[in-house]
């Protein structure tokens, strides 16, 4: 049997915070599944699941807790978990002027239809011809059965319009 463990981890950014990641994981038979890592103000955050044979968890964990003096690393025991019933998963993507609460307000109408967010990268670059940021999502989620796409798509207009932003679902 096996043990998923979700790690996440952050430092000041420098060259080889993943080679000591992955040298630790690979030395304890561990297997690097799935991640997300960037570079954030200087700030190197990431996270990633790792699988890991029972036995050979408690070591693992340890030699990472090892790590302390290099990252900050936070440590979970995860199972797959089923989430319920059947879904379907569509992209959105928003584009915008930037502003506060413009995440708060879109993830507030999704998760009252009981969409979940499976994933989420968001950025802010300079809009063309003008001093303004612009703000850009791209989001995974998961639609349960019982929720129309164009339901959705309604709701998600009615924020925009509210917003002033662009949203796309595919």
């Amino acid at each position: 049997m096996t043990t998923n463990l979700v790690l996440t981890v952050i430092a000041d950014d420098k060259p080889g915070l993943v080679e000591s990641l992955s040298q630790t994981i690979a030395a304890n038979s561990g297997n690097w599944l799935e991640s997300s890592m960037s570079q954030l103000a200087g700030k190197f955050a990431g996270v990633l699941r790792v699988s890991v044979a029972d036995d050979k968890v408690d070591k693992l964990i340890e030699e990472l807790n090892g790590l302390s003096t290099q990252l900050k690393i936070v440590i979970e025991r995860a199972s797959e978990v089923n989430t319920g019933g059947p879904s379907k998963m569509v992209e959105l993507n928003l584009v915008g002027n930037d502003r506060p609460g413009i995440i708060k307000e879109i993830s507030a109408a999704i998760s009252a239809m009981g969409v979940n967010v499976e994933r989420l990268n968001t950025e802010c670059t300079p809009a063309p011809m003008s001093a303004d940021s612009l703000f850009r999502a791209k989001a995974t989620l998961e639609v349960p059965e019982n929720v129309q796409i164009e339901q959705l798509q309604m709701e998600l207009e009615r924020l925009a319009d509210d917003l002033i932003v662009e949203i796309e679902i595919q």
